[in-house]
């Protein structure tokens, strides 16, 4: 193990992230939502939105704005649009993928929009919880200004993932990717640990290509024009999610989940979806490639590793959890 990393079980991972969130005022229910998210983040293998994603809270400017409950601002018989009162949006998509997800259950399909919200963590983690379900769900996240267009130097979009969830007889079939080179929780990350980015991922104030995560202007748009049309897209579906309506007019989430037997039975999409997979896995593969990896089967494979052998983090973010708290 590598000097300043420490190995922690999970289950003491997960305490210490309640914990941190109690002090900074999340009752017993919200603190286990919130900390279930990030530990599942780190078990998946991404421990930029693990345990330190907890520490980033406080640290956001919205963290101190005044917070109210989750409240409905408009609503149909397969609609919802969600006012997230200000929250954390770990806490109010947790509650928003539920609600879509009894929606689509009793009607068929579901539209639901969040508000009024930051900071929503992983959109895999809601799109699993849609596909575990027996339904079909597309999720976008239209976030605060990090990514400059092709050609700017100046950002104009967010960070804008784009997640589907389908249910296999494989199990979930899941892909969550960022619309941009590189991710706004992994940048902040690298500036807490002075880690310097990859090459190609950001630009300073100036435009010109930089490494150091404490002077990024810009991050850059994931496949250069093809990324900036999807991060486009998702920046504008959220306005259906209801950006305009957000305290800063940016953020802005939409949920649609709908139940796979409209089309086709269930049975029959969950057996042929499993056989796609199975089919593309089973491609020749070139010299020297071990197997053909489908989108979030690492993950699935790293969680059900590190469920039993523990993780992994750097030893001053599991410090700086143990003091944390309001400023």
């Amino acid at each position: 193990m590598a000097e300043g990393r420490i190995k922690v079980t999970v289950a003491d991972a997960r305490a210490r992230g309640e914990q941190a969130l109690r002090r900074l005022g999340y009752d017993a229910e919200a603190a286990r939502i919130i900390a279930d998210h990030v530990i599942d983040a780190a078990l998946c293998g991404y421990e930029y939105s693990g345990l330190a994603k907890i520490l980033n809270i406080p640290e956001h400017k919205r963290f101190g704005w005044p917070r109210s409950a989750m409240s409905v601002r408009h609503e149909t018989a397969i609609s919802t649009l969600f006012d997230g009162g200000n929250e954390n949006a770990m806490l109010v998509m947790y509650h928003a993928t539920r609600h879509a997800i009894a929606m689509a259950q009793a009607r068929g399909v579901a539209l639901v929009g969040v508000s009024n919200s930051w900071m929503s963590g992983r959109s895999a983690y809601y799109m699993e919880m849609v596909a575990n379900a027996d339904l079909v769900g597309l999720h976008t996240a239209a976030s605060s200004r990090y990514v400059a267009p092709p050609g700017a130097i100046a950002p104009a979009l967010g960070t804008n993932p784009i997640a589907f969830g389908l249910p296999s007889t494989r199990g979930p079939v899941v892909l969550d990717m960022g619309t941009s080179a590189f991710m706004a929780t992994e940048l902040k990350l690298r500036e807490r640990l002075k880690h310097e980015l990859p090459e190609g991922v950001a630009i300073d104030p100036q435009g010109k290509p930089t490494r150091d995560p404490a002077n990024v202007g810009a991050l850059l748009t994931w496949g250069g024009y093809k990324g900036f049309g999807l991060a486009l897209m998702v920046q504008a579906l959220g306005v259906l999610g209801g950006s305009g309506l957000d305290a800063e007019g940016e953020d802005g989430y939409l949920f649609i989940v709908f139940k796979p037997d409209l089309l086709r039975p269930l049975a029959d999409t969950k057996r042929e979806i499993a056989a796609l997979v199975d089919r593309v896995k089973a491609t020749p593969r070139a010299p020297g490639v071990d197997d053909i990896r489908i989108p979030s089967e690492r993950s699935f494979q790293t969680r059900a590793r590190l469920l039993k052998d523990g993780l992994e983090l750097d030893r001053s973010v599991w410090d700086a959890l143990a003091t944390l708290k309001k400023a």
